[in-house]
């Protein structure tokens, strides 16, 4: 059959497009990062905090733990949630504030919580797709004894990207559901400004310890 040139270069556009557009969904996809390896990325951070705790201030854990937590937890979706109608009705000023104070007050949490070590280590035990569109990364933390606390880590994709965005632990209830309890009792008697005050006032608290 005999194509003419004109007929042939719309064909060969063609195809080259299809070629490029399979070859960049092959390379998106290859460079995905998989839900479980957020997860134990975030761990093994920890864990190298965990390790030099002792020779470490409070300060220079949460120093330490901040890039972790930048890289792995999607703040302003958690602080979204914990707070609810508040959020909405909050200015986008506060919304930007509120978000850095929640993340003040998470990472001064964690560098008070993660002082010392004496032979931990995680463990991955199990994935499970979640509820509304989430994935459960299940993990423990381990003593030398072979104690353990179970950890699940309750992931998002956001973008093309796996977040955390909430954490359960011990098989309880999650942390957010806690969070927002602890929230919504402030937000009701002083508001979005009384709640930035208060996190930000008590993740200071922390890091002077």
């Amino acid at each position: 059959m005999y194509l003419s040139w004109d007929t042939y270069y719309r064909y060969a556009n063609k195809t080259l497009f299809i070629l490029t557009f399979l070859l960049t969904a092959h390379l998106a996809m290859a460079d995905e990062v998989p839900a479980r390896v957020v997860v134990e990325r975030f761990q093994t951070g920890i864990l190298a905090v965990m390790k030099e705790a002792e020779q470490l201030s409070v300060k220079e854990r949460y120093d330490r733990l901040t890039p972790y937590i930048d890289e792995a937890f999607h703040v302003p979706l958690m602080i979204r949630v914990a707070t609810g109608s508040f959020w909405k009705q909050a200015s986008k000023s506060q919304k930007q504030r509120l978000t850095a104070a929640f993340k003040h007050m998470s990472i001064s949490t964690l560098a008070t919580f993660f002082d010392s070590y004496s032979g931990q280590t995680f463990e991955t035990v199990g994935e499970k797709p979640g509820q509304q569109m989430t994935f459960l990364v299940q993990t423990r933390i381990v003593d030398v004894d072979k104690s353990y606390v179970d950890i699940a880590y309750v992931m998002k994709k956001i973008n093309n990207r796996w977040f955390v965005v909430d954490v359960i632990v011990d098989r309880g209830i999650s942390e957010l559901k806690v969070r927002k309890s602890e929230y919504r009792r402030l937000l009701k008697t002083s508001g979005v400004e009384g709640l930035i005050l208060a996190l930000n006032d008590k993740a200071n608290q922390l890091i002077s310890e």
